[in-house]
């Protein structure tokens, strides 16, 4: 990969780096986006509904049984090659910020130790009735516990029943969460976007937020999407191939 001379200056340059990533990210890992069709049950349910807590409400055996199958193909995903030249990139530069739309944990399990998580996590459930947060036993069941319906697990607290730690449709982002992601965004001077669409809101406004701060906008993608006009520079290709061709550019440097 051959790269432009003024990119390369403006990250040997960059003070503060923002990265940014969205589920093309987490799908070289072998993880399915979330509109993906299923396998077996759930090629029945519109994913949108489960993704709700009217649909939790409704059937609470059905959605914890989807998240669980979900986290569980998680858990046996591996970070990729565009995992490890992020956290490889926070050791080389002054400052890096790493803002996710994955509920995954292949970041954390690259390397990144602190990770802002816009859309919660399928590894931090809490208390549907108090919100309390539940922890998960350690470890991989032996048996895949996703795939079918399950009961969710009782709150050690109230008795309520444990949801999954993801935002659901209409529900907020967390407000601690977002105020993270936008101040780094506007104290950046290079953002990423890297495997995302730019098409879910709030989350799409930070990269034009952060170019309208004056930062320069990298966008990583295979395709096209609705941030082309607007990013500095699109780098056409993969994230797990154009990161580390971007990080070993640097160490030449």
């Amino acid at each position: 990969m051959i790269l432009d001379d003024a990119l390369l200056a403006t990250l040997l340059n960059a003070k503060h780096i923002v990265v940014f990533t969205g589920a093309g990210m987490s799908a070289e890992s072998g993880i399915a986006t979330f509109r993906d069709a299923g396998t077996g049950l759930w090629e029945q349910y519109d994913p949108s509904v489960l993704a709700s807590s009217q649909g939790y409400r409704a059937d609470k055996a059905l959605v914890w049984g989807w998240y669980e199958w979900r986290r569980m193909r998680v858990l046996r995903a591996e970070p990729n090659a565009g995992h490890i030249a992020v956290a490889e990139l926070t050791k080389r530069v002054d400052q890096l910020t790493l803002i996710t739309q994955n509920v995954d944990d292949l970041h954390e399990r690259s390397g990144n130790t602190s990770v802002i998580h816009l859309h919660g996590s399928l590894h931090s459930p809490r208390c549907f009735t108090c919100a309390r947060p539940y922890t998960f036993p350690d470890g991989i069941p032996n048996e895949p516990v996703g795939g079918r319906r399950l009961e969710p697990p009782q709150c050690n607290h109230c008795k309520g029943t444990i949801r999954p730690g993801v935002v659901w449709f209409g529900e907020m982002l967390s407000e601690a969460a977002w105020k993270q992601a936008e101040q780094a965004t506007l104290t950046c001077d290079v953002f990423f976007s890297i495997g995302t669409s730019s098409l879910v809101w709030p989350a799409a406004q930070l990269p034009v937020m952060a170019s309208a701060n004056g930062a320069k906008v990298i966008q990583v993608n295979p395709g096209a999407t609705a941030l082309d006009n607007k990013a500095h520079y699109n780098l056409r290709g993969k994230a797990g191939e154009v990161m580390p061709a971007l990080l070993d550019a640097l160490i030449a440097h």
